[in-house]
Parts: structure tokens; sequence; C-alpha cells
């Protein structure tokens, strides 16, 4: 296992033994990981099997019971795949859960496009605005996170990927600058795992770069506090996905907004991460000529 996916099942293996609460809902994706877990606690650790719209049900009916289910899956079967059960046995019932997806966007290019899943946050955007998203860029960040998830009873969406940045920010739930440009410099945020191609690629320009790994709720306060006339958003999955949420936040501010992500478009390749890191110019070099483009 990856070692962001060896931090998950740690953590979950540990609020498993120190809060009877917690319970774990599986459909066959890491079961041998939690193994060891499902023999200590046989009665809160769920494989339903590859039945991933069953596995929100239960899901929401064990929420329901007062204990809080840790939901597990590739993104692209834990959110495209069970997207009416989330928006119905979660939302409907008014009942939380902890979503943790791997995955993301394109980590499993190489099993083709069943795999990939850079649409889930869009997909989560549109059941409301109760949605908290963290997306951490690096596997530090992963156990400050699932521990405050599991200990209250909101809707929370964890999106683990491979990708990494080379330093950990656990502290960045809200927005936290990394390198500070100029007094109405242009402002370049960087979410989860694109912050050190951001870095990179705006190496030398007078930029202020900021980095949050918990793009919901935006932190449209520190946005607002940062922002000169030109912001930049870099986002792991589907460019765009938060637009619509810094356009609000800056709707009395003349600004011009770039939005940089995974394209919409179909490759219909398969390839390894960092093809389609390049591909979709979220590598260094792709940022550079966007930014530049932009800015000039």
């Amino acid at each position: 296992m990856t070692a962001v996916r060896t931090t998950f099942v740690n953590t979950a293996s540990d609020l498993l033994d120190a809060d009877p609460r917690t319970a774990l809902v599986l459909a066959d994706i890491s079961a041998s990981a939690f193994a060891p877990a499902a023999r200590r606690h046989p009665d809160r650790v769920l494989n339903v099997g590859i039945r991933e719209q069953l596995m929100i049900g239960v899901a929401g009916g064990l929420a329901l019971t007062g204990l809080r289910p840790i939901v597990h899956s590739y993104a692209t079967f834990l959110v495209d795949r069970a997207y009416e059960q989330i928006k119905l046995d979660l939302g409907h019932q008014d009942v939380g859960a902890v979503l943790v997806s791997v995955g993301a966007s394109y980590d499993g290019s190489r099993s083709g496009r069943t795999h990939m899943s850079p649409g889930d946050v869009a997909l989560l955007d549109s059941l409301g605005d109760d949605w908290r998203v963290h997306v951490p860029g690096h596997p530090d960040e992963v156990p400050p996170l699932l521990r405050a998830a599991v200990r209250d009873d909101d809707r929370v969406y964890l999106r683990l990927t491979e990708r990494r940045n080379g330093v950990a920010y656990p502290d960045a739930d809200r927005l936290r600058v990394v390198r500070r440009g100029r007094a109405g410099a242009p402002v370049v945020v960087a979410v989860g795992p694109t912050l050190d191609a951001t870095l990179a690629a705006t190496r030398g320009r007078d930029v202020t770069v900021a980095y949050t790994h918990t793009p919901r709720p935006f932190d449209t306060a520190g946005l607002r506090a940062l922002a000169g006339t030109e912001v930049v958003l870099v986002e792991p999955y589907l460019a765009g996905t938060s637009a619509a949420v810094a356009g609000r936040a800056l709707a009395d501010v003349p600004h011009r907004l770039l939005a940089l992500g995974v394209g919409a478009t179909d490759l219909r390749r398969y390839g390894d991460p960092t093809d389609h890191e390049r591909w979709h110019g979220l590598d260094a070099a792709g940022l550079r000529r966007s930014i530049d483009a932009f800015l000039d």
C-alpha cells in the first residue's frame, strides 16, 4: 500500500479500537488491510462485497443507530456509482458519515476510465453546502483530519491521493500563505497535492501562493483578505469546481479568475498519473504556461 493509504488504515484501525461508536463499511477495497481490525471488531467492520450502493445504505442505517460510520472505496465507486444513495440515505435522512476515497482523479489511470473520478467534489457540491471536503496533500495531514471527522456527526468527504507535496501543513483548513507577494499581487490558491507544482510554476513571479487541504467549506474570508485583482485556482479535480464559490466571495471586488484543474474531456487514455498530470496541464510546466498566459 502507498503511504497515504497505510496512514488511513492505521488511523481508522486505532479509532475502531478507541471509540466504540466508530464503524467501518467496505466494499471489498482494502478489506485485507483491515482484516486485523475486523477480527477485533466483527460487529463494527462490515464488508458488503462489491455492492457500493449497499455500502452507503448500510452506513446510513448505522448512523441512524448512533454509530459513526467510515465508508471507504475508490472515489469512482464511492461517489460516482453511489451518488443516489449518498443523496438519499445520507442527505435526505440527514445523517452523517465519513466517506474516505482513494484513487482521486487519476491515480487508478492504469485501470482505465472506470477507475478515474475527477468529478467527485463537483458531484458532492450538487447536494448542497453541508458537505465538508478534505483533500490532503501529504500523508501527515490525514490523521488529524480523519480523527476530527469521526468526532462529530457531519457529512465529510476525505479524498486521498498518491500525489503528495514535500511538506505537510496540518493546520491548513483555511488558506495558509506559503509564499507571499507584494500587496495587491495576484493570488494563486493551491488545493491539496497541487502545491509543489504550483510553487515550482510560480517561482520568480510576484504572486502570493496560499494552500488549503479543506476546499469545503472554502475559506472565503481568507480569499477576500488576500485577493488582489487576479486570482488563480489550482485544484486536483475537475477544473472550475471552486470557481463559483470564489466568484461569490469576490462578487463586490473587481477581479479576474483563472480556474485550473482536470479537464472535462475524456482523454480515452490509460497512462500513469504523471502522464495525466501533464496531459491536463497540472504539472509545473503546464501550470506555468497557463498562469503566465493569464497574468501576462
